[in-house]
């Protein structure tokens, strides 16, 4: 355990690191400059619209202007009209009042006979029409007034006056033609305004609004709202009022409106679109990587499964010859002492050998205790490892059964000694300790070497990564294996600072 550093060796995984780095870098900068290129034609582009829009509001004062002085001409005409309507009904209104002379009566009557333009309509007391005057060509078959035509001349009261034989006579009347046909070319005027408003010619999102702000007037180029929802409008008319440019406008029939005005669909498109575009890419090399880096394990484990078998198969041939010469070596009287640990050594080797052949096959769990597993190899280990190294195991049960492979079990716990050993240098103490914590057993395997930096604790467990200068950095990588996926527990790191030792666990199920 403790400090590990990146030195010489193997250095799979520091080449490996950096090589990560070196493409992260490089994509980074393919889409920093990316997203670079896209925001200067983004902004290019709502320059240029701007521009267009600035245009446009130019044009809509100037139509605005032009609009005004012909709601002021046609003010002039209807006041005129209006004149010319009140001076018809002073006239009638005299003739049936008063006795005049023949001159008087000539007078009235040059006055009547000049009107052209006021549409007159004379009905009896039973709405039968006796005459019309400018009358439209599409009402004179009218015998009665009635339908259409009394609604067109129900806007005024009618004049009333007698006549000779004592009857009573009705004249209805209506404002003049040129009044109502400028009054129409007036109306077509504001709509087609409106319409220059919202059917712009920078083609932005655009609202007309009222004084208040409460009133959609009109609106183009809006999308995803639904207009008769007034939800919705209110809530277009809060959104776009409160952070959006406009321009001030005065329109006849409405007064005082705000033109509110927004960037287009196509440049907010263009300013998004690349975001979208590295997430849809980031997402399908990511996606690719994960299913090469899937594949690349399967061939990486099949690999190693074959290395390992291989290897156990090589090692029989000699494990086997050291077995009989052992015999050999006992039938001419060797000490006892030196039988002994040669037998030792052959039986680690038969272990071994055991579990490179238990790499890749399906794991074979025996209900064991595990205090006795880890007693075994730490008795294996004080023997050949420097007295100046103590080792303390404290157990909390003599016997804690769980469910493990002794040969592989084994060689984790030889592995964390190794390790613990090398981070000491050779002189310190380790402690194991084994306790129940409800449905596992947790084991603890703690030094006082060196420690490992807090941003190294998981990358320890990384294949290639080591301090040793002759270390293959395989150790950790293949105890984590054995610990996670050959007997479904954990192996981390618990605790680890420099200069304050480290604490590695094992939690594995009961």
């Amino acid at each position: 355990m403790g400090l590990l550093k990146e030195i010489t060796g193997l250095k799979i995984y520091s080449r490996k690191q950096q090589w990560k780095l070196y493409l992260l870098g490089f994509a980074a900068i393919i889409v920093l400059a990316s997203l670079y290129y896209t925001d200067i034609m983004v902004r290019k582009i709502s320059r240029d619209e701007r521009q267009r829009v600035e245009l446009w509001a130019d044009a809509i004062r100037k139509r605005e202007m032009l609009l005004l002085d012909s709601e002021r001409l046609f003010s002039a005409i209807q006041n005129e009209e209006a004149k010319r309507r009140d001076l018809l009904k002073q006239v009638y209104g005299r003739i049936n009042r008063d006795e005049l002379d023949r001159d008087a009566l000539t007078f009235y009557a040059n006055i009547l006979q000049s009107n052209t333009t006021i549409p007159l309509v004379l009905t009896d007391e039973e709405g039968n029409i006796e005459s019309t005057s400018n009358l439209d060509e599409r009402y004179r078959d009218y015998g009665r007034l009635t339908g259409e035509l009394a609604e067109k001349f129900s806007e005024y009261p009618p004049l009333t006056f007698s006549i000779f034989d004592g009857g009573v006579r009705f004249i209805y009347y209506q404002d003049s033609r040129v009044y109502t046909e400028l009054r129409e070319v007036m109306d077509d005027l504001i709509d087609t305004f409106i319409s220059d408003l919202v059917i712009n010619s920078a083609n932005v999102p655009v609202i007309v609004v009222d004084s208040r702000h409460t009133e959609l007037i009109a609106h183009g180029n809006i999308q995803g709202v639904d207009f008769e929802d007034e939800r919705q409008v209110r809530e277009l008319i809060r959104s776009m009022s409160g952070k959006n440019r406009y321009v001030s406008v005065s329109l006849p029939t409405y007064g005082q409106c705000y033109v509110y005005y927004t960037n287009s669909f196509l440049l907010t498109q263009l300013r998004y679109y690349p975001l979208a575009q590295f997430l849809a890419i980031g997402i399908f090399l990511f996606v690719s990587y994960l299913l090469f880096s899937m594949a690349r394990n399967a061939e990486q484990n099949q690999v190693w499964v074959g290395m390992s078998k291989e290897t156990a198969h090589q090692l029989g041939t000699p494990l086997s010859s050291l077995m009989a010469w052992l015999e050999i070596l006992k039938m001419k009287g060797l000490d006892e002492e030196t039988i002994l640990e040669i037998t030792k050594d052959i039986k680690r080797l038969e272990n071994i050998t055991e579990r490179f052949s238990k790499i890749g096959a399906p794991p074979q769990l025996l209900e064991m205790n595990i205090t006795a597993s880890v007693n075994e190899v730490v008795e294996y280990m004080k023997k050949r490892t420097s007295r100046k190294v103590s080792f303390k195991v404290a157990s909390e049960k003599d016997e804690i059964i769980v469910p493990h492979n002794p040969h592989l079990f084994g060689w984790v716990i030889e592995n964390l000694i190794k390790n613990a050993i090398d981070a000491m240098q050779g002189s310190g103490s380790i402690y194991i300790t084994i306790e129940n914590q409800g449905p596992n057993a947790v084991i603890d395997i703690s030094d006082d070497g060196k420690g490992i930096h807090p941003s190294k604790h998981k990358r320890v467990f990384s294949p290639g990564y080591t301090s040793k200068k002759a270390g293959w950095g395989l150790g950790l990588s293949l105890s984590k294996r054995i610990v996670e996926t050959y007997h479904g527990g954990r192996l981390f790191v618990k605790h680890s600072a420099p200069n304050n030792g480290t604490t590695f666990r094992i939690i594995l199920k009961k």
